[in-house]
């Protein structure tokens, strides 16, 4: 998920970007190079961002079980690199798009099932808007940074004394 929040809030301007990415999350995986790779990675990204907007939990499990299943790809065990056993959620070949999707959702679904349905939302702190994946132990984050909670705070502040 915080690959996804990553690339939803600050969009990569090429291909090579998003493949960076990945690799600062820990994918090891190589990708095979295709020319939709990018738009098809907004699609990914921009599909993942209706389920953050959803306006009730029954709608984002229900938009978050149709991009699983469009995943279509099976978990699996491997040892490609030597580092030891792990999961991969994907088919031999898929694109980048195809592993992201199904990376991404799976993780979704993982992260919203153990910690809570409605710790993935919107930065409260307007005019920002950034997706904030909550890994609070209280599951009360509201802002997407430090800065945005500061800048909430000082408003709030402000309001109070006029």
């Amino acid at each position: 998920m915080r690959l996804a929040a990553s690339l939803a809030n600050d969009w990569p301007s090429n291909r090579d970007g998003i493949e960076q990415r990945t690799r600062d999350v820990g994918m090891t995986m190589p990708f095979p190079r295709l020319a939709s790779d990018y738009a098809q990675t907004r699609c990914v990204v921009d599909d993942w961002l209706d389920i953050v907007d959803a306006p009730s939990e029954p709608e984002r499990a229900m938009l978050l079980n149709l991009q699983m299943a469009r995943a279509s790809a099976y978990p699996r065990l491997v040892d490609h690199d030597g580092e030891g056993w792990h999961l991969h959620y994907r088919d031999d070949g898929q694109s980048m798009p195809q592993v992201l999707r199904s990376v991404i959702c799976v993780g979704t679904a993982l992260h919203l099932t153990t910690r809570g349905m409605h710790r993935l939302r919107r930065c409260e702190a307007a005019p920002c808007g950034h997706v904030v994946v909550d890994v609070t132990r209280n599951g009360r984050q509201r802002f997407c940074s430090v800065r945005c909670a500061n800048r909430a705070a000082v408003r709030r502040h402000r309001e109070r004394q006029a």
